[in-house]
């Protein structure tokens, strides 16, 4: 057992533990911050992690409970197996991305079609939307600081026409979420993935996982 964060990252790392149950709101380290630590971790990464959180919002659990977090410069590896989790591997639709910054616009364009993925690139919110008119992807990429129209108003809009089942969504984003920017997510998302300085390698691997076998 662990009444905070640091002391529940110390017990992972020397015990490594078949499954952690991790509560959210924690002091000092909250449990976002703890899971982003575990996932950035090798030898701790691929321990089951369950949520949990005494906010009486259904929403804002199901959110909590597909939320995870990634880093940027994007790493490959993690990029693709978000894609294969939730694109199936004959999905002839392509993968949306919506991001205003050029540099990792092309970046995830270029990995995903090195991999084999068909991507069509958006600057920003408005324009996200006329290629989502245009052609229904298979999976969006989402950042959430853009002009013109933000990440948060983006989904507004696409979840009043297509559910998460329908067309699943992985947020990528370099601000640090507040319990307010998570209830606005409403639980439209099915990632978090956060912008931080690693490798390229794991981005790629997140969006095979989203993008394989459903």
């Amino acid at each position: 057992e662990a009444a905070d964060g640091e002391t529940g990252l110390r017990l992972a790392a020397e015990h490594h533990p078949d499954l952690i149950t991790l509560d959210i709101l924690m002091p000092g380290m909250d449990g976002w911050t703890v899971l982003s630590t575990l996932k950035a971790d090798p030898q701790l990464a691929g321990i089951p992690v369950i949520l949990q959180t005494m906010l009486d919002d259904r929403n804002m659990g199901f959110a909590l409970g597909a939320s995870e977090y990634l880093t940027k410069p994007i790493d490959r590896k993690r990029l693709a197996s978000l894609v294969k989790q939730y694109v199936p591997a004959d999905s002839r639709a392509p993968v949306l991305v919506v991001e205003d910054d050029a540099a990792t616009r092309q970046l995830l364009s270029r990995e995903l079609g090195r991999a084999g993925w068909r991507v069509t690139e958006a600057a920003n919110g408005l324009l996200g939307l006329e290629a989502l008119a245009r052609e229904r992807p298979a999976l969006v990429l989402l950042d959430l600081m853009m002009p013109e129209m933000d990440g948060f108003e983006f989904l507004d809009e696409l979840r009043r026409t297509h559910s998460s089942a329908e067309i699943p969504v992985v947020v990528i984003t370099a601000m640090t979420l507040t319990e307010a920017d998570r209830r606005r997510l409403n639980g439209g998302v099915e990632r978090v993935v956060q912008k931080r300085p690693l490798g390229e390698e794991t981005l790629l691997a997140e969006v095979r996982a989203l993008a394989g076998g459903r």
